[in-house]
């Protein structure tokens, strides 16, 4: 998708501060972060939310979620047995939970302590 912000990113056309990456995965810092670390998580692949993506490659989820971790554990957000301090996965899913970018992307914020509920 030529007119899709993450897939410009993917294709390397759009700069990303990229913290972590995999075959099929790709993570960045969030331009304009809530949190001291906000990151997002991106398939490489366009999909564009959650629920579309597990019903069309559930592994491939399985490796956004994974990339999440592996991106909280090398923030110092978690490690690979114990989730210290701690972290925020959130995924939002159409217009009305706040998806503005259509192309699922998981957010990682961390780095104080966000309460619930959320704010």
């Amino acid at each position: 998708m030529t007119d899709c912000l993450f897939c410009r990113m993917v294709a390397g056309e759009i700069p990303a501060d990229v913290v972590h990456e995999t075959e099929r995965t790709l993570a960045f810092r969030d331009i304009n972060p809530q949190a001291p670390t906000h990151v997002l998580v991106i398939p490489k692949d366009h999909h564009a939310t959650a629920g579309l993506l597990v019903g069309a490659d559930p592994e491939l989820l399985a490796e956004v979620v994974a990339a999440a971790h592996a991106v909280a554990v090398q923030e110092g957000l978690a490690t690979e047995s114990a989730p210290e301090p701690g972290y925020r996965l959130v995924f939002n899913s159409g217009p009305a939970a706040g998806q503005t970018v259509h192309h699922v992307h998981g957010h990682v914020l961390g780095g104080r302590d966000l309460g619930w509920p959320p704010g």
